[in-house]
């Protein structure tokens, strides 16, 4: 489970914003109506889901790329060359570029809780420290800062827990964390912590770090038709094989500066549906699948192995292809699950409803004079009852976030006037 995230100098986001998926202290009616929203850890309430609302351009989907860049970072670092350039980018104004970017994150995993943070420039890490609660006390497992150097004695700062630590740091570049590099060196509290990012933390429906459709669908084929179902799908079973089709390989002799074409077998995926209409015909999922089914598909195949394994998801406008219904419904799965969690964002107004989600699981992202991006709760919002109608407040303005459009008569006339001209 994630309990915290902090961001600072990555794309639109300047200063520090903070993602908290503690709960709110909140004893009210409605909380306690909603109560399957949260679960429990030690003596922390913690939310299921948190929807991240804003306007376009306001920076929500900066947030998604900034926390997918750093879990990445921690997956994928260890095999870093001397001449990567790592893929984000500082805000670019008031001389942040020339600052450094920081990430840090709270998190449970396997009954531990442990905090993790990086800083870095584009071109390298500057420093790293991993602490842990192995018995509800914090403890230092390492430090890392690389203006101390040259020395890796200078750089590092170990407790005991890492066995042959400074094996793993000369082994450690400025292009690499040393979390990555001690998991591929098999250090037990290096995998423990590459295992949370790389399968609990699933940074999108498919693709990134989730698993194959393959092994999700050997794992889930039923809980997926049961879901399907749910959903109000006509589909009542899916099959799917493996087969050989012919294709096209272009190979190139750099020496000889020449190219041919050949032709290749490669395995495909055949994806076949069965409609409660006529059970036993065949759908071909590629070709006469609508896109929206297609979309459900892969979204509650990915949905379901997450829910039933308890880890946490990230989406980045979670109603893309999606009828609002379907969205809320997903949304609910999480509600009723043990400890799965949903991170969203959204311009789906329909979901700001109070009587579904808490005031704390509410977050907005505006754009400040500074072109940087701000974020903050809706349980910010102390004056706002819960009671009131959220959806409707959020679109006058009351939490800004919205885009102000001046499309009156007149204006849009003179538009169209101008472009007459």
């Amino acid at each position: 489970m994630i309990l915290e995230i902090r961001l600072s100098n990555f794309f639109s986001i300047k200063d520090e914003i903070v993602l908290d998926l503690r709960a709110g202290n909140t004893n009210t009616k409605k909380s306690e109506t909603l109560r399957q929203n949260t679960f429990h850890y030690e003596n922390v309430e913690v939310l299921k889901t948190v929807a991240i609302y804003g306007s376009n351009a306001a920076g929500k989907s900066n947030i998604i790329k900034a926390i997918r860049f750093c879990a990445s970072m921690v997956i994928h670092s260890h095999m870093h060359n001397e001449n990567v350039m790592f893929n984000f980018k500082p805000f670019k104004f008031q001389s942040y570029s020339k600052k450094p970017s920081k990430f840090f994150i709270c998190f449970v995993y396997n009954g531990i809780e442990y905090e993790y943070s990086f800083l870095l420039t584009q071109t390298e890490i500057v420093t790293e420290e991993l602490y842990y609660y192995p018995n509800g006390r914090r403890a230092k497992v390492f430090s890392r800062d690389e203006r101390l150097g040259p020395g890796k004695n200078k750089i590092y700062n170990f407790s005991t827990i890492i066995k042959r630590p400074l094996d793993v740091a000369e082994n450690t570049s400025k292009k690499t964390l040393f979390i990555s590099r001690a998991s591929q060196m098999d250090r037990e509290i290096g995998k423990e912590i590459f295992q949370f990012f790389n399968s609990k933390f699933i940074l999108g429906y498919l693709g990134f770090n989730a698993l194959s459709i393959e092994q999700l669908f050997s794992i889930n084929k039923e809980l997926l038709l049961g879901a399907l179902k749910i959903a109000d799908s006509d589909i009542c079973d899916i099959k799917l094989t493996k087969e050989l089709r012919k294709g096209k390989n272009l190979s190139a002799d750099l020496d000889k500066n020449t190219a041919s074409i050949e032709e290749v077998e490669q395995q495909h995926l055949k994806i076949e549906t069965f409609h409660n209409s006529a059970p036993t015909v065949p759908f071909d999922f590629d070709t006469e699948e609508s896109a929206g089914t297609k979309a459900l598909f892969l979204i509650m195949l990915s949905v379901i192995d997450i829910i039933n394994n308890n880890k946490i998801l990230l989406v980045d406008e979670i109603e893309n292809s999606l009828h609002t219904r379907l969205v809320e419904y997903i949304i609910k799965l999480f509600h009723v699950s043990d400890h799965a969690q949903l991170i969203f964002t959204t311009h789906n107004t329909n979901l700001l409803n109070l009587n579904n989600l808490r005031k704390d699981q509410v977050f907005f992202v505006n754009k400040k004079p500074d072109s940087s991006s701000d974020l903050y709760s809706l349980f910010d919002y102390k004056d706002f009852r819960e009671t009131m109608d959220a959806e409707k407040a959020y679109l006058q303005g009351r939490f800004d976030a919205v885009p102000y459009i001046n499309d009156s008569m007149e204006n849009l006339k003179s538009l169209l006037n101008e472009e007459a001209k």
